[in-house]
Parts: C-alpha cells; sequence; structure tokens
C-alpha cells in the first residue's frame, strides 16, 4: 500500500518529559478532616442542629454565663428531671426558666399537672426532641419531662449586713440583725432547711463560702418550701475574712459546736446583732472559722447522741434567740 511519500512513525510507550503540572491538583489532598459536627453525615451534627434549633426556641444563642460545666466540657443549666420530680417542683413554686416536655410524650396524671401548673405561672412549655433531653440531662432518666432552673441571683454578704444593720439603727426592721454562715456544708437539703429555719425565726439572711460548699440548687429550693424567695442567701469569697469584716461592724459571730465554752440557754449575746455559724455534721467547724468565732456555742443534748443534723443544730439555735429576744 502506497504511503503517499509520508513516513510512519512508530510510537513508543513510556514516561514523556514533564507534566506541565496537568497532575499538580491531584496531590494537593482535600485540606484538613473536618470537625465531626460539620461533617452532614455524622451524628455530631445532627445533635449541633438539634441544639441550634432549641437555643432558637428559646430566643437566645448564647449559653448562660452561671451554668455548671458537664462531662467533656459541655455547658450544662441546673435542670429538675423525671415526672414525679418535675411536678413536685412545680407544687413548691421554684422559679423556672422553661418546661421542655419530649415529642409524643405519653400523658399521665404527673404530665397533665406539670403542664397546667407552668401554664398558670406563664413557664414556656417546649416541646423538644429526646436526643436535645439526652443532652440537657447527660443522659439521665428524664421520662420526657426536663424543668430548665435560671441561675439563683446571691446577693453581697457586706452590702447585706450593712444594709441590714443601717436598717435596724434606723427602726425599719424590729429584730437586731440575725445571720446564718455555713462551713463546710455541702448538702442542698441541708441549706433548704437551714434557709426555712431562718424565715421562720425573723432572721435576716444566709451566708455561704463561694468554695466547698453548696449553692442554691434546685434541690435546695424544694426543701426550703418556698422560704427562700423571701430569706436573701448571700455568697462569700472568703468565709474567714467575712466573718472578720462583721465583727467589724458589731455583729458578733457565734459558733454551734458539741463543745462549747457557752450552753445555749445561758446566751447572753442572744439579743444582740449575731451571725450563727455552723460546720459540718461530723467535722464541725473549721480551724480557722473556730478562732474567728466571739463564742462557741452548744446545745444540750443526751450524751448517747453524739451530735445533731446541721439544719436542726440551727433550727434550736435559731428558736432559742427568737425566745431571749422576744422576752426582751
Amino acid at each position: 500500500m502506497a504511503n503517499n511519500g509520508r513516513r510512519s512513525v512508530k510510537l513508543k510507550k513510556g514516561p514523556t518529559v514533564g507534566t506541565g503540572g496537568h497532575g499538580r491538583k491531584a496531590l494537593e489532598g482535600k485540606g484538613p478532616t473536618p470537625k465531626a459536627e460539620d461533617r452532614p453525615y455524622h451524628k455530631a451534627h445532627k445533635n449541633k442542629q438539634l441544639a441550634e434549633r432549641s437555643e432558637a426556641k428559646r430566643g437566645t444563642g448564647a449559653r448562660n454565663p452561671g451554668a455548671r460545666s458537664g462531662p467533656k466540657g459541655r455547658a450544662t443549666e441546673e435542670v429538675v428531671t423525671g415526672r414525679n420530680s418535675v411536678v413536685e417542683a412545680l407544687r413548691a413554686g421554684i422559679p423556672a426558666k422553661a418546661l421542655h416536655v419530649a415529642i409524643r410524650i405519653e400523658m399521665d396524671d404527673r404530665v397533665k399537672e406539670s403542664l397546667k401548673l407552668a401554664a398558670e405561672r406563664g413557664i414556656p412549655l417546649l416541646e423538644t426532641g429526646k436526643p436535645e433531653l439526652d443532652r440537657m440531662t447527660d443522659d439521665a432518666i428524664h421520662q420526657g419531662l426536663v424543668l430548665q432552673i435560671p441561675p439563683y441571683e446571691y446577693q453581697d454578704a457586706y452590702e447585706l449586713a450593712e444594709y441590714t444593720l443601717d436598717a435596724w439603727k434606723k427602726g425599719h426592721v424590729a429584730n437586731a440583725p440575725l445571720f446564718v454562715a455555713l462551713d463546710g456544708i455541702t448538702d442542698p437539703r441541708n441549706l433548704g432547711a437551714i434557709i426555712r429555719s431562718v424565715s421562720a425565726f425573723s432572721g435576716h439572711g444566709v451566708v455561704v463560702p463561694e468554695r466547698r460548699s453548696v449553692g442554691v440548687t434546685a434541690s435546695a429550693w424544694k426543701t426550703s418550701a418556698g422560704a427562700a424567695v423571701r430569706v436573701p442567701v448571700a455568697r462569700a469569697a472568703n468565709l474567714n475574712n467575712t466573718l472578720k469584716a462583721f465583727k467589724n461592724m458589731g455583729i458578733y459571730v457565734l459558733g454551734l459546736d458539741g463543745d462549747g465554752d457557752v450552753s445555749l440557754p445561758n446566751l447572753a449575746l442572744a439579743t444582740e446583732p449575731v451571725c450563727l455559724v455552723v460546720g459540718s455534721e461530723g467535722k464541725g467547724l473549721s480551724r480557722l472559722v473556730r478562732e474567728n468565732c466571739d463564742q462557741i456555742v452548744s446545745i444540750p443534748i443526751d450524751s448517747a447522741m453524739e451530735s445533731l443534723n446541721a439544719s436542726m443544730a440551727v433550727g434550736i439555735s435559731l428558736y432559742e434567740i427568737s425566745c431571749q429576744r422576744a422576752a426582751k
């Protein structure tokens, strides 16, 4: 066959010299691996979307700055979980930010009463998915009901003492200032019971340290039976410094302890401005707090009983102080 004068060229297979940059994009890769919450197919992405929708329902996209830190650094708010606990908290009048109800929840008498009480008090009702309820409660058993509690607004201990003293001196307050300070109390039920006793015997406030001490939680609110609304709770950055400041203001600091040097019925300072300090059951008052007390007061009890519960000891002491003040 004629080739019309053209030479045939035989092509060889093999690498060519240079690529001219044609393969550069293939070598660049796709960049760093995105976070789990940014991958549409990942479970964390769905949980993030649920959380964002829930925040949008509540009208804010930011976490409460007073919220506590939960597992893995997640911020969680104070919540009451479970049908019995939620309905009892609503009955007790605990302040609530919102009532979260599971989608398609199985109705019973507790759920119906919870919805009724929340509606009567004007508490927002939010229909929330189970994944979001699990996240809010750190996977605790919630039975489809979660009551969100706002952070308690503590007063300043110095300001509370100064205000009460000034009001007493001007005759705006009938009784001399009466405070109760907690040293190492960690049970919120004890705090709630103490708040209740302070309210019953005309006390003016409760002082709790910022560290290693109980705060006003949902459990404390519930135990106080509504008294936490009437009795201010103040926080002290350092309890010993606060007690020293109280003494400089003219408030007598009295520590409760079983081996006190003054028996409660013989307490001569009952009618003066007083701050009663109670320690934890078993450990009692810490050494520095004891040193800052003007007197250590003991409650006469049967020798077979080693000690009294902290809230019970406070209740007995406040009753005796109120009796002596009434007699005067």
